[in-house]
């Protein structure tokens, strides 16, 4: 094999695993928060105004995840890109994994003001409650 062709094997071989763990973390983040919607839908007492208001914050959410989440799918492309045109750790690279931990921290910094969101419909027992679970799902300690 040439030297040429096992450097752009490694570097697929990178990007794979990246994009794998992305993947992955993404997936931890779904599962995490998918738990915490339906900790507030199945265990707390709702009223009325306050599905209502959960509705609406969950639609408007998803919206912005989506949007957020197809920007981060770009960047990676873009990251590909780079990847491909400099075979090294170069300038375009660098910024392009710039840009790629940018948008992934725009989703979480999105998926927690979606959290403070949902808890500030709550009333205060049920925001105890709440935090709990939040502590639970960040930390995977079940004794929080």
């Amino acid at each position: 094999m040439k030297t040429r062709q096992l450097i752009f094997a490694v570097l697929f071989a990178a990007l794979a695993g990246c994009l794998g763990a992305i993947a992955a973390d993404r997936w931890l983040n779904q599962e995490r928060a998918g738990s915490l919607h339906q900790f507030v839908h199945e265990e707390l007492v709702l009223t009325d105004k306050q599905d209502r208001e959960l509705e609406t914050l969950e639609a408007r959410y998803a919206v912005e995840r989506s949007a957020l989440e197809g920007s981060l799918r770009a960047s990676n492309a873009r990251l590909a890109q780079a990847m491909e045109k400099e075979h090294e750790f170069g300038p375009e690279v660098s910024a392009a994994i710039d840009d790629v931990h940018a948008r992934m921290g725009a989703l979480q910094k999105a998926t927690v003001q979606h959290v403070f969101d949902m808890r500030e419909i709550l009333d205060p027992e049920q925001q105890r409650a709440f935090d709990r679970q939040v502590s639970r799902a960040l930390t995977g300690d079940p004794s929080n």
